[in-house]
């Protein structure tokens, strides 16, 4: 066949090939129909269209625009959380400035969308008018790069067939649109897979490169899916599909840490979630435990936690002697010892005290100590296993503090002796202005050097009582014939003031206060080694709990072991909660990483529980 002519340097596309193809075959075409049969194929108006499509389609795949970044926006915001630590000079102010405003996020934003797109083109679906009757066969052939294909598959209990059970949201398959649950599996690549177990066919897929063909026969057509909102958890435990005997795929599993956010792709199956990581460019989605599965496990194999009952306090407590050990002598947390201390000038944990009026922790005494306490510690009800509190997933959305709201609860959580009381002394003269804590509530009688509403709000013993009915109180206890106690009111009322209020309690009490009013953030003060313990507390005292003098004693190897191991314990059972952890390593680098994790709170997004801006 003579070449066709074409101009100097042009590479003649298939469209233009096939235009000329009946002219340069016509001499070679000795019978009228034969040369009519070629001009009626080669001019099919749907021929043409294919071949235009196949050019689009290779001049797409050619001049395909990669984008250089597709996570502008989240850099952006790291560059300016990095920025914020160093020195400012005038360019550093300038850039913060600029990456600040909304024009530039919103750009940025709309740039991250584009290039998070896929732009890959999708075949139509499968037609309607399928007979019911008879197998329809279709055969699928898609390029497979690194990433893989997106699909489950089973074996049918009844039939024995190879179905496929579930397309990752996301996924190569997905993508396609070609791929379908419930759809059949026949052959891969030209092999039969009807004698074959899920494992073998999943081992045939991982080794095919480039194009893979599948013969499928169509399953039941599903109504198309309604558009979801978007969906964020934020997950409360590890999870490695390696480690998962139950995932029915562990390569399609999705690997998450405590604290990490979560975008629910899809909830479809009871079992197995579809999951991303929240601002991964990664559209493929992978498999989670659901929910409820996940609650099951742990419900089988959670042990009954439990706190080591606090032997010495910072306070004037009236405790029990504790075990050293947090592995076999251990009270549970309904008996845990709870402190309660009436003098502040008495309060140091491990440095100088200073005097604040009005300036004292939540009132705790020992429930066990039932001779000198009458009515022991009582707080709302507070159960040792509840399967609301099994730590799986948190459905979340980003919150902002928005200019004039109130401020969110400041809680802060350690063991005894960790250096809670310093680090919210060191915040109250730092800015008194903006910090302040709860001023608490007695039934004794005032004393001559005392005010009302200054050292305490003092009330009297029936209306104790009656609030106590009431549950006004979040902690309270009663020592000699006296009720002290930290109200919910106290709380609301730092709070009115425009004031962050910082509290520190129990851990069991956490979950009485994580509620759309008080939106706290919980801060957990966590000890050191006990090498560093050792160091840092040789010179310091803490107050006895063993007379009515509070009589101040040094640390002894026992305090640092119980610390160590209340700590354990609180981070195991609780830690869930837990929005920030600060090792108590060195008070000054403690006090600056709390003081600004805490102007991140009231400055930045947080991801918050959903019900806290949905009630």
């Amino acid at each position: 066949m003579p070449a066709l002519a074409t101009g100097a340097g042009h590479e003649p596309g298939l469209y233009e090939l096939l235009a000329a193809l009946p002219s340069q075959l016509q001499p070679h075409v000795s019978r009228p129909e034969d040369n009519t049969f070629l001009q009626d194929m080669f001019g099919e108006r749907s021929l043409h269209s294919l071949v235009k499509i196949h050019e689009r389609l290779q001049h797409y795949e050619e001049s395909k625009p990669i984008p250089v970044l597709d996570s502008a926006a989240a850099l952006a915001r790291e560059l300016s959380e990095e920025l914020e630590g160093k020195s400012a000079n005038g360019e550093i102010k300038e850039l913060l400035k600029l990456l600040e405003k909304p024009h530039v996020k919103s750009l940025l934003s709309v740039h991250d969308t584009v290039a998070q797109k896929s732009y890959d083109p999708e075949l139509p679906p499968l037609p309607e008018d399928i007979d019911d009757d008879e197998d329809s066969v279709k055969i699928i052939r898609l390029v497979k790069n690194k990433e893989p294909l997106g699909a489950t598959i089973r074996r049918d209990e009844h039939t024995g067939a190879i179905l496929v059970a579930r397309i990752m949201r996301g996924g190569a398959a997905d993508r396609s649109g070609l791929i379908h649950v419930g759809d059949e599996l026949k052959e891969v690549n030209g092999i039969p897979v009807d004698d074959k177990k899920p494992e073998e066919i999943i081992r045939i897929l991982a080794q095919s490169q480039g194009a893979i063909t599948f013969k499928v026969v169509p399953g039941v057509k599903e109504d198309a899916p309604t558009k979801e909102p978007k969906v964020f958890v934020k997950a409360l435990f590890d999870y490695d599909p390696k480690n998962d005997k139950a995932i029915p795929c562990k390569e399609a599993g999705l690997a998450f840490k405590k604290g990490s956010i979560l975008q629910i792709m899809s909830q479809d199956d009871a079992t197995w979630w579809q999951a991303k990581h929240e601002g991964d460019a990664n559209p493929r989605a992978g498999l989670i435990p659901s929910k409820q599965f996940q609650e099951r496990r742990f419900a089988l194999r959670r042990p009954v936690a439990t706190l080591p009952f606090q032997r010495t306090s910072s306070r004037r407590s009236f405790t029990v002697d504790a075990p050293q050990t947090c592995t076999t002598d251990c009270v549970s947390l309904d008996d845990v010892a709870v402190e309660f201390a009436e003098e502040i000038e008495e309060d140091a944990d491990y440095s100088s005290g200073f005097h604040l009026a009005g300036f004292r922790r939540s009132f705790r005494l020992s429930r066990r100590d039932k001779k000198t306490n009458k009515s022991m510690y009582e707080c709302k009800k507070s159960e040792m296993y509840d399967m609301a509190d099994v730590p799986t997933y948190e459905e979340v959305t980003a919150y902002r503090r928005q200019s004039g709201a109130k401020h969110r609860l400041v809680v802060l959580v350690g063991p005894t002796g960790v250096g809670m009381n310093e680090l919210k002394r060191k915040l109250l003269i730092s800015d008194p202005q903006h910090f302040s804590v709860t001023i608490p509530h007695t039934s004794r009688a005032k004393r001559n050097q005392e005010s009302d509403g200054v050292e305490y709000h003092f009330i009297s013993k029936h209306l104790f009582e009656t609030d106590i009915h009431n549950n006004k109180f979040i902690e309270y206890g009663e020592y000699k014939g006296n009720y002290y106690g930290t109200s919910l009111d106290s709380i609301r009322s730092v709070l009115s003031k425009n004031k962050v209020c910082l509290l520190d309690v129990q851990p069991h009490t956490i979950k009485h206060l994580r509620t759309a009013e008080f939106k706290p953030f919980i801060v957990f003060v966590k000890p050191p080694s006990i090498e560093r313990l050792r160091e840092t507390r040789k010179n310091a005292k803490i107050i006895s709990g063993k007379d009515d003098k509070g009589t101040a004693k040094p640390f002894m190897e026992e305090d640092f072991q119980e610390m160590l191991c209340t700590a354990q314990t609180m981070e195991t059972q609780y830690g869930h909660l837990f929005e920030k952890v600060i090792v108590n390593d060195d008070l000054s680098a403690a006090f600056s990483e709390l003081r600004l994790a805490l102007k991140k709170v009231e400055m930045e997004t947080h991801w918050v529980p959903v019900s806290w801006t949905h009630s």
